[in-house]
């Protein structure tokens, strides 16, 4: 019992001591600063995006322009199949169908194609005005000491930071200082 009694008081002292030295490291070294920007906001106040948006869009439509042209070419051989598949003979009907078959992947890989295509798009012409928000963000935290800056949304648009106090919000959000960085 007196043995159990020692061991405990030990165990107690030695866990207490390994809980005070993180908490004076973390003293001496002083506390960490974490401010937080919303680059959405930044990339929608950007000049730039503008015409990214633009090009965007008329990329956007011509691929669509391509895609519904080959739509109705398909639909249209569908149809003249459709009208003809009672009088033609096994074999001219199973050909037809591997052809219309044939075109019906043309079309979706197309589908598919394009999609990739727009991403890619998107990619190259976002990313200068991404490297410069980053490098703009970078000198803002630099600036104001800060250790870390988090993204306030996800690239959906979802929130991620639920709540900032008014205090914390008035010091450590960098969202206009940034903007302010880059002239906008």
């Amino acid at each position: 019992m007196k043995k159990l009694n020692i061991l405990s008081i030990v165990t107690l002292f030695i866990l207490s001591a390994m809980m005070a030295v993180p908490s004076a490291n973390a003293q001496a070294s002083g506390d960490m600063e974490i401010g937080f920007v919303d680059p959405t906001a930044i990339l929608q106040r950007m000049p730039e995006m503008r015409a990214v948006q633009q090009r965007l869009q008329n990329f956007a439509e011509r691929k669509q322009n391509e895609l519904t042209e080959k739509e109705r070419e398909l639909q249209t051989e569908m149809e003249l199949y459709q009208q003809k598949v009672g009088v033609i003979s096994e074999q001219a009907r199973q050909t037809e169908e591997e052809r219309l078959t044939q075109l019906d992947q043309e079309y979706r890989q197309l589908t598919s194609q394009a999609q990739q295509e727009l991403q890619q798009q998107r990619a190259e012409l976002m990313a200068p005005l991404l490297q410069q928000m980053q490098e703009s963000i970078n000198a803002v935290a630099a600036e104001r000491g800060l250790d870390y800056v988090l993204n306030t949304t996800t690239s959906t648009g979802d929130v991620i930071i639920l709540y900032v106090s008014p205090e914390v919000q008035s010091n450590y959000d960098i969202t206009d200082a940034v903007m302010q960085n880059l002239g906008i």
